[in-house]
């Protein structure tokens, strides 16, 4: 048996990475981790070239990384949450596994996961609940092609201003918008995935519960 993971996230060994890496690990079982910056992937041109082949008319690496969802038993998607929604690279994988659909349904019934990396704390009532629309946008498109979402695994990731070299001065910080008119880039800091016990938690979990799927059919 074997899982796939897939990571949306540029970042070299962001936090997405590193929670999918662990809930990859937890499985016990074969897994294999892709990068999607590494390739590349263009969203769906929704032609409907693929209903009589499921392969898709495009040719680059989305119809490579589409057969090892088909190959994968089980499929966990990572990715991270740009302007309160799923980013565009996981979002294209997602699109491009529309091929898979037809006829066939080759990603159905295998159990599946979401891990999100959001920016928006959940307790600003004042901004969007990213995290939710991230995990929604991955859940919702495995209940569509009928695979059996396990469980998901919330990230707080870090707002690209900490690391601009103007967050505390620019007008359009998104340290302030999202931490308060006093917050700065020292006192809100560098979140580290590995420092949230819950999210470790929940990555162990996922892990553990897809592979107890697997075992179980």
């Amino acid at each position: 048996m074997k899982v796939l993971g897939v990571s949306g996230s540029p970042i070299k060994n962001s936090n997405t990475d590193r929670a999918l890496r662990l809930a990859l690990e937890s499985t016990g079982l074969e897994t294999e981790f892709i990068k999607l910056k590494d390739y590349t992937i263009a969203p769906c041109q929704a032609c409907l070239g693929c209903i009589k082949t499921n392969r898709c008319v495009i040719d680059d690496d989305g119809i490579m990384l589409a057969e090892k969802a088909k190959d994968a038993d089980a499929l966990i998607i990572a990715g991270f949450t740009p302007y309160s929604t799923l980013d565009a690279r996981t979002k294209a994988f997602i699109e491009r596994l529309y091929q898979l659909r037809h006829t066939h349904g080759y990603l159905a019934g295998k159990p599946g996961g979401a891990i999100i990396t959001y920016a928006v704390p959940t307790d600003n009532e004042m901004m969007p609940p990213a995290s939710d629309f991230g995990v929604n946008a991955i859940k919702f498109f495995m209940m569509e092609e009928g695979m059996e979402f396990v469980g998901d695994v919330r990230v707080e990731g870090n707002v690209p201003c900490i690391k601009c070299g103007d967050g505390d001065e620019c007008k359009m910080s998104g340290i302030k918008m999202l931490y308060g008119p006093d917050a700065t880039v020292s006192t809100v800091g560098v979140g580290a995935f590995e420092e949230q016990p819950a999210a470790v938690d929940a990555a162990v979990k996922l892990g553990k519960d897809i592979a107890d799927k697997l075992k179980s059919k």
